[in-house]
């Protein structure tokens, strides 16, 4: 019960159906969820210690805000241990690799044209995830699992479709093109570029 508790209540903060700064009394979710106040305690404190949940001591507990610098941050985590996980790759991969790398881009790009922005993040994110997959490293997979979430969360609250089509998708070619060509130096650039100017894309929809 825990559990469900926890993954409902991640599910919605990542989407954004409780925002930031929402008040959580664990007695009105235990009755809207239909589980008692324990488990849902238990969740709250497990999203508390992943930074999704914020808390003052006997006084109220909510969801936590979208602070612009953390962005900064958890991007930079994301960057540098994609990076990891391509260099690690390279020398691995094969044209299957590559031929689902360009089938997940381009479903990227013909989700983008559709408008359903969650659509579309959750194919960019299987696109990226491939890429951290490639070399088998289980510890590193762990390691972006509570980045990649909190990007999510960031994504879907600032990012405008139109500022993502056709870059990311040109930038994840180079990507690919790289790969092909097993070019650590350059693949590793064009990864680090497209999570830049992700970034930069929330840069500019935050002001």
């Amino acid at each position: 019960m825990r559990d469900e508790a926890y993954n409902t209540l991640l599910e919605w903060i990542v989407l954004g159906k409780l925002e930031p700064d929402t008040k959580l009394k664990d007695q009105e979710l235990s009755e809207v969820l239909g589980i008692s106040r324990t488990p849902i305690r238990e969740a709250l404190l497990k999203l508390e210690d992943e930074g999704l949940v914020v808390t003052k001591a006997n006084r109220w507990t909510q969801v936590a805000p979208i602070n612009p610098i953390e962005a900064e941050n958890i991007y930079s985590i994301g960057w540098t241990l994609e990076c990891l996980a391509l260099e690690q790759s390279v020398p691995l991969i094969t044209s299957k690799d590559i031929a689902e790398l360009e089938a997940l881009n381009e479903r990227f790009y013909r989700i983008l044209g559709s408008g359903d922005k969650l659509a579309a993040i959750e194919a960019d994110n299987e696109f990226h995830n491939k890429i951290i997959q490639l070399p088998g490293n289980a510890e590193l997979v762990k390691m972006l699992e509570g980045v990649k979430v909190k990007i999510k969360r960031m994504e879907l609250y600032y990012f405008q479709l139109n500022s993502r089509k056709p870059t990311s998708y040109e930038e994840h070619k180079q990507i690919i093109e790289a790969l092909k060509r097993k070019n650590a130096v350059q693949a590793k650039e064009a990864l680090k570029a497209n999570w830049k100017n992700s970034l930069d894309r929330i840069r500019m929809n935050m002001n």
